[in-house]
């Protein structure tokens, strides 16, 4: 049972009230994921550029700048991989926090992503395949599963059902539910104001655009009924 002002109509106030509860652990969630984002982007330029230096090493012309390109990838993996945990906080902190009634300290929000990493790698591997297989198919097939992420976190971060069960379950709360279609276009409204607001800042709004329209779509779900 979540707490009680999960269940309450959502706001934009209340959204930026949450947001400024968090905002430790939502400054120090952005610095990680921008730190590791760069730092292997930055890596896979260096080694990449290193590489199409030494032309007599790994072949010549279009070979050694495919070489190249290759290995940049490749050192960059880890970090990407990394990157893409941390970005995941955005949205469990969220579901924690409504889940709990509690604000969530970076220490809770990062031990909570270390107590099981490949659990929740192999999550979002999952997803992100389906996801991809879906926009490619017919590109529809892909964005409705997109829009079931929110339930899928706060299934695979909050309860022990298997991974192919939480996609499962996630996705009928969604679509089996007559407030699932309402839920995919607070969705997309939340993220038409996010990029608004980002692009009008350079960006700097995003610090607390995303958060906030994350506390705003989980607010939703639990008001909604689309996670009990």
């Amino acid at each position: 049972m979540a707490a009680p002002f999960a269940y309450e109509e959502p706001s934009i106030q209340k959204a930026w009230e949450a947001f400024r509860a968090h905002l430790p652990t939502m400054l120090l969630i952005w610095a990680a994921y921008v730190l590791f984002s760069g730092l292997g982007m930055g890596l896979s330029w260096i080694v990449q550029s290193i590489s199409e230096s030494m032309p007599g090493i790994i072949g010549g012309g279009e070979t050694t700048k495919s070489v190249a390109v290759g290995i940049g990838q490749l050192v960059q993996m880890p970090f990407i991989l990394v990157s893409s945990l941390i970005y995941i906080l955005f949205l469990s902190v969220p579901a924690q926090y409504y889940e709990t009634g509690e604000a969530i300290t970076p220490m809770q929000a990062f031990s909570q992503l270390l107590s099981d990493p490949l659990r929740y790698l192999l999550a979002g591997f999952v997803f992100a395949l389906l996801t991809t297989i879906g926009i490619i198919l017919c590109i529809i097939p892909g964005l409705l599963i997109g829009f079931v992420m929110p339930v899928y976190v706060q299934r695979i971060f909050l309860t022990k059902q298997s991974i192919p069960d939480a996609f499962a379950s996630s996705f009928q709360a969604v679509y089996r539910s007559p407030n699932g279609l309402a839920f995919v276009g607070i969705q997309l409204l939340a993220g038409l104001l996010m990029v608004i607001v980002s692009v009008c800042t350079c960006g700097l709004g995003a610090i607390a655009a995303l958060p906030m329209s994350n506390f705003y779509v989980f607010n939703y779900a639990y008001h909604k009924g689309l996670i009990s």
